[in-house]
């Protein structure tokens, strides 16, 4: 997955050069080959793929890509560096890297363990909208405006001068997920009569090990956004109970598993259905919520078995 991205980025910066186009910076780069490429069919893996991995693959092109230029300028010292290559997709090693932000952990037994959220949503037509964490992605920034701070002397002007660039730090920050609430919220009650969703508790999901991540995240500002649209544009919104079990429904047949671990994140049926767990969670709950509502003639949409 890494070779493929990394391939991408260094095809698009070589036919830039080769049609006389401006080199192509490492945010514009980062844009076309990940989030546009994600909309792509043929790259509609990469919505699988953890996106610090794919940055790291991208990072790393980045790097030889300086490498190169500061070797012909002389800057760097040693032997001469080649431009980058495409790398072979025939290459059977199979590697990735994760930075400290992914927050990762390798358990007792040598296994690797993530946490953190990794999709913001999934909609029953099977689409996956990411996590957008931008409280992670500033938090270098924050952490330099925060260390420049605590290094003034207090009542100084550089202090206050300081305290204001942090405060605009987290203020980008805020202003960042909640543009990202009000355009999602917006597009969902556009394209949709009913929205159904998980009555999720998000106070208690902000009390475990995620709970940076669930903050980061906005949910509450969201499904807020959500009831309070859906009544100004006269949309049905549906709360589905947190313990109806969506996971474990075949969608396809109705079965119900005994079990269906968070590990698990697919599931082949008896009756023959693949289903992604998130997605076929998904379709359980628009169709519970379906037949939780009523009609206009005040019976219920889908009538009981």
């Amino acid at each position: 997955m890494r070779a493929e991205v990394f391939n991408d980025g260094l095809r698009m910066r070589r036919e830039a050069h080769i049609n006389g186009l401006p080199y192509v910076s490492d945010g514009d780069l980062s844009k076309r080959v990940i989030t546009q490429a994600k909309k792509a069919p043929e790259r509609a893996w990469l919505c699988e793929v953890s996106a610090v991995v794919l940055q790291q693959a991208l990072a790393d092109l980045n790097t030889a890509y300086r490498n190169f230029f500061a070797s012909l300028s002389g800057k760097r010292k040693g032997p001469k560096m080649a431009a980058p290559r495409f790398r072979s997709r025939k290459d059977a090693r199979q590697a990735i890297r994760f930075t400290r932000n992914a927050r990762f952990a390798v358990t007792t037994g040598g296994k690797l363990r993530l946490l953190g959220l990794t999709r913001f949503a999934v909609l029953s037509d099977g689409r996956k909208i990411d996590s957008p964490r931008f409280l992670r992605r500033a938090e270098k920034k924050l952490k330099k405006a925060q260390k420049a701070l605590s290094r003034t002397t207090k009542g100084s002007n550089n202090r206050s001068k300081a305290r204001v660039k942090v405060a605009r730090a987290h203020a980008r920050v805020a202003d960042a997920r909640r543009d990202f609430a009000h355009k999602l919220s917006t597009q969902i009650i556009r394209e949709n009569q009913t929205v159904v969703m998980e009555d999720l508790c998000v106070r208690g999901l902000a009390r475990t090990r995620l709970a940076k991540s669930v903050h980061d995240a906005g949910w509450a500002m969201v499904t807020g956004l959500l009831e309070s649209k859906a009544k100004r544009y006269g949309r049905t919104l549906v709360r589905v109970d947190r313990w109806f079990p969506s996971s474990k429904l075949c969608s396809a047949c109705g079965a119900l598993a005994e079990a269906m671990p968070l590990d698990v994140r697919s599931r082949v049926c008896l009756c023959g259905a693949v289903h992604d767990r998130d997605v076929n969670a998904a379709i359980n709950m628009l169709a519970a919520g379906r037949s939780d509502s009523l009609n206009a003639c005040g019976g219920t949409v889908r009538p009981a078995a």
